[in-house]
């Protein structure tokens, strides 16, 4: 069986838990087949609040978690519509899996780049210097570049703000895909008016 990596999507602070469960199902219904690694990409940071310094560890993709899957059985050629055979038994764990909510990409998804996954795994960055969160309010619709973490670089639209927090939501497009990453403030920034018409070229 070839397995691929696939991004799942989970509930808002549950991907411990599914990330947990997935691996511990693995070995109690003899998955191994089915199932390879369970990742949650996460690096350690130092940041400045109030004046003091701090180390946390933090998610890059905050309700995401990616997993190797034989996912779809390539023995079978593909229907009359284009649609891929799915193994039911990788569907089925997974759907069964708490915390799961489905693929980003929808019910048959398409896998991952391997280009993608070693960015994603092998160049994340084993730290970041410490940064003083900006005093900047950001609005809703409002277009901004993420320059921090694993969507560095990434232009996209502000969705949703918590300015009690220093945190808000921003729509950018991930695997050819439009999904909501969160974000702090001090990992943002504006955009000029000019970058944002240049992106709307691309």
């Amino acid at each position: 069986m070839v397995k691929q990596w696939f991004v799942l999507h989970t509930l808002t602070g549950q991907e411990n838990k599914a990330q947990k469960s997935i691996e511990a199902r693995v070995k109690l219904e003899h998955m191994e087949d089915y199932i390879g690694r369970c990742v949650i990409p996460t690096e350690r940071v130092t940041e400045k609040k109030n004046g003091v310094k701090r180390v946390i560890t933090k998610k890059f993709f905050p309700g995401y978690v990616l997993a190797e899957l034989a996912l779809y059985d390539e023995s079978k050629s593909a229907d009359d519509n284009g649609k891929r055979a799915i193994y039911e038994r990788t569907w089925q764990f997974l759907r069964e899996t708490p915390g799961v909510i489905g693929f980003v990409g929808g019910e048959r998804p398409t896998p991952l780049k391997q280009s993608e996954v070693d960015a994603i795994l092998l160049d994340r960055p084993a730290g970041a210097s410490s940064v003083e969160r900006p005093k900047v309010n950001f609005s809703v619709d409002e277009t901004v570049k993420i320059t921090d973490g694993a969507f560095m670089g990434l232009t996209g639209q502000v969705s949703m703000v918590d300015p009690d927090k220093g945190k808000l939501k921003v729509e950018v497009n991930i695997f050819n895909r439009k999904v909501q990453v969160d974000a702090e403030y001090w990992q943002v920034e504006k955009v000029a008016i000019e970058e944002t018409f240049e992106s709307l070229k691309q």
